[in-house]
């Protein structure tokens, strides 16, 4: 609930004037871009301009030179729409962000998009805009420095030792990816997060009270977080007393509730929704230049501002602090240093590539007929003692994604260096969390719950592609093969969406063999995240040539072929695939000349030369059967108008998986008469 304070931008309340003409230079800056641009968030820099004048002069550990630094104090700007206030805290204290991409706000190719953009500003450490979900972020950067910690640090030798600060607003808190990521924060006592909430009262449809009410000081209090309620977000010294006190505090995240004004300043819309989604207009700049006696002109900064802001010898000296205490720490823990330092630039274990090799083979020589997801987790035992940078999870299905390994240990307030979250039913949050994680360093992320609820946490997935983050999204039940749990649980349209999203992989293996090599392309993949889509019924091991088995990384190769020309082509994924071999096998007895490709991952698979392709799926072969157990539309592109899929369109049924398949008609014979119907 929002109470809204005076309005102090006529300078009354306690003003510090150099504090307050350090913030002015966010609000000039943030109302002149967004004037510029026609469009833009103006209000929310405005108002929480005193705030990250506090944070970032007194408090926030960064180095505007190297933006990487590992350990440097994570900002997150939760309520992206304000994206105006990151871009002039970057500008002002020294980043590689210069005044003429402040002017570029919003345009074409610029370093200042609407909502910030990891990747394309320094000092951007997460894209946000869709709300709640850099809070999320947020929490999984505070859980990636503790485990860090926990598994790095020694007496004497803290090299993870960093804060991570968080802005949001009432949208963040109305989302309720906010109630999961912040309950769970709250449970692990993550003490090194501080949140400061932008409690103006105001939202694009006006005051929010019409419709949002909560306590929020005692819903935190709830989660178990420490809350500082009612701090006056436009005095510098109330401010700076309540991130003392929050630091303070080691074993919660806090939660600084700062009572502002929104588009402080502009004399005729502060504390008004007028001021939130749109620019001010000239004549309202104009005014606001007056109240705040900023007597510049548009986008010009004084010599004695950037002054005052500059970051860069501080953030220098204090890289060059910690540089000093890890080259003590080298010296005393040469092989973690070595670990630490390759961990946090992203690179997987020199040998992991031969290890990942042997694990293939071994696995196709066993030619083991089983669920993928037992192969999946037989994967992670084979890879978890190389890989010590995983960070597993799942979302209270853990027995039934099989994604324990020996080595799990459980990440918890007090045993922190673990490597397993149990994220208990939160499939948005803990999905939100992980890119968190990979965001931060250090480790690669895997969580999982059913294939159908993959829909609750759909946006975060769109975010780690959006962002090429590495992080595994591991699907069980990921079909009606799972059965007797019904229509609710069994995927039908999930899959093809999945593979709609830009810079998604999705990988849905056929065997054993097939889920290991799935597990080692997502984990090589560097620069995008992976969904590893696994069965919960056994599947039947698939005889695979040397040659053939290193096609199988290609996403889509020849499992079963014929002498000469094939008259048509069976492509299958995941469990069906079994079902094609058997329809091959009866069709090959009856004179018919048919090829079967397996397709584990189609987006792969386009990816390859069109030489590749063409010998998978030639031109010249029109007549092509896709056997899918999901929607049939997504396969018409590989079947083309003249070809058949079997597939489903409707929702399944609760029933035994045998009987469904059978219903639905994903059985060798019907697969079969389906290959004849187009050769006649």
């Amino acid at each position: 609930m929002s109470v809204k304070p005076e309005s102090h931008s006529k300078g009354g309340g306690q003003v510090d004037a150099r504090r307050r003409e350090l913030a002015n230079a966010i609000r000039a800056l943030s109302m002149d871009a967004v004037q510029k641009a026609n469009s833009g968030h103006p209000g929310a820099p405005m108002g929480m301009a005193d705030i990250a004048e506090v944070l970032w002069n007194d408090y926030l550990k960064h180095n505007p030179a190297n933006p990487a630094w590992a350990d440097r104090d994570r900002f997150v700007l939760s309520n992206g729409h304000g994206s105006m206030l990151l871009y002039s805290l970057l500008h002002l204290t020294g980043y590689a962000l210069p005044i003429e991409e402040l002017k570029r706000f919003r345009q074409m190719g610029s370093m200042t998009p609407g909502h910030p953009e990891y990747g394309y500003t320094p000092g951007v450490e997460t894209t946000t805009g869709p709300l709640g979900q850099g809070l999320a972020n947020a929490v999984g950067m505070a859980i990636a420095e503790r485990a860090l910690a926990g598994q790095f640090n020694k007496p004497k030798h803290a090299i993870v030792d960093h804060h991570t600060y968080v802005f949001l607003g009432d949208g963040c808190l109305m989302e309720g990816i906010s109630h999961e990521a912040c309950s769970l924060a709250g449970h692990l006592g993550l003490g090194k997060l501080i949140a400061f909430y932008d409690d103006n009262g105001i939202s694009i449809d006006g005051e929010v009270h019409g419709w949002f009410t909560d306590d929020t000081p005692k819903r935190f209090e709830a989660y178990g977080w420490h809350v500082i309620p009612r701090v006056d977000g436009h005095d510098a010294k109330a401010v700076k007393a309540a991130v003392e006190a929050a630091r303070k505090l080691t074993d919660k995240p806090s939660l600084i509730c700062c009572q502002t004004v929104i588009g402080f300043g502009a004399p005729n819309k502060e504390g008004k929704e007028s001021c939130h989604g749109a620019a001010l207009g000239d004549k309202e700049v104009a005014a606001a230049r007056e109240r705040l006696g900023w007597t510049h002109a548009a986008f010009e900064i004084p010599d004695a501002i950037y002054k005052g802001w500059s970051a860069r010898d501080r953030g220098a000296e204090a890289e060059k602090t910690w540089n000093r205490r890890f080259d003590e720490y080298r010296a005393a823990y040469p092989a973690l240093a070595s670990e630490f330092t390759r961990r946090m630039q992203g690179e997987l274990p020199s040998d992991f590539a031969r290890h990942a090799d042997a694990v293939i083979q071994e696995t196709n020589a066993k030619a083991a007929s089983i669920a993928s997801r037992n192969a999946s987790q037989n994967t992670l035992n084979a890879f978890g003692p190389q890989l010590p940078e995983l960070m597993g999870g799942s979302a209270d299905l853990a027995g039934s994604n099989l994604t324990l390994w020996s080595g799990c240990k459980g990440v918890s307030a007090e045993h922190p260096g673990g490597n397993y979250l149990y994220y208990g039913v939160r499939e948005f949050g803990m999905s939100a969390i992980m890119n968190g994680i990979a965001l931060h360093k250090g480790f690669v992320p895997y969580g999982a719950t059913f294939l159908m609820f993959s829909e609750y946490a759909r946006n975060a997935l769109r975010m780690a592609a959006l962002m090429k983050q590495r992080v595994l999204f591991v699907y069980t039940h990921d079909s009606i093969g799972l059965g007797e749990d019904g229509p609710t649980h069994q995927p039908v349209e999930q899959l093809a969406t999945l593979r709609m999203i830009p810079g998604m992989s999705v990988w849905r293996p056929s065997d054993a063999v097939e889920s290991v090599i799935a597990w080692t392309e997502a984990l090589c993949r560097a620069d995008g995240p992976s969904c590893l889509i696994f069965s919960r019924q056994k599947l039947t091991h698939q005889a695979r040539s040397p040659e053939t088995l290193k096609q199988v990384r290609r996403g889509g190769y020849i499992l079963a072929d014929t002498a000469g020309t094939p008259e048509a082509i069976i492509i299958a994924t995941g469990s069906e695939v079994g079902i094609a071999m058997e329809a091959h096998k009866s069709l090959t007895e009856g004179g018919r000349r048919v090829r079967v490709v397996s397709m584990p991952n189609t987006g792969v698979f386009d990816a390859q030369d069109q030489a590749y392709r063409e010998s998978v799926l030639p031109k010249t072969v029109g007549k092509r059967v896709a056997v899918e157990a999901g929607i049939t539309s997504f396969w018409r592109k590989y079947v083309g108008l003249d070809g058949a899929v079997v597939g489903i369109d409707r929702f399944g049924e609760s029933a035994p998986a045998e009987l469904l398949f059978e219903h639905f008609g994903f059985t060798a014979a019907h697969v079969a008469e389906t290959v004849l119907s187009l050769l006649k």
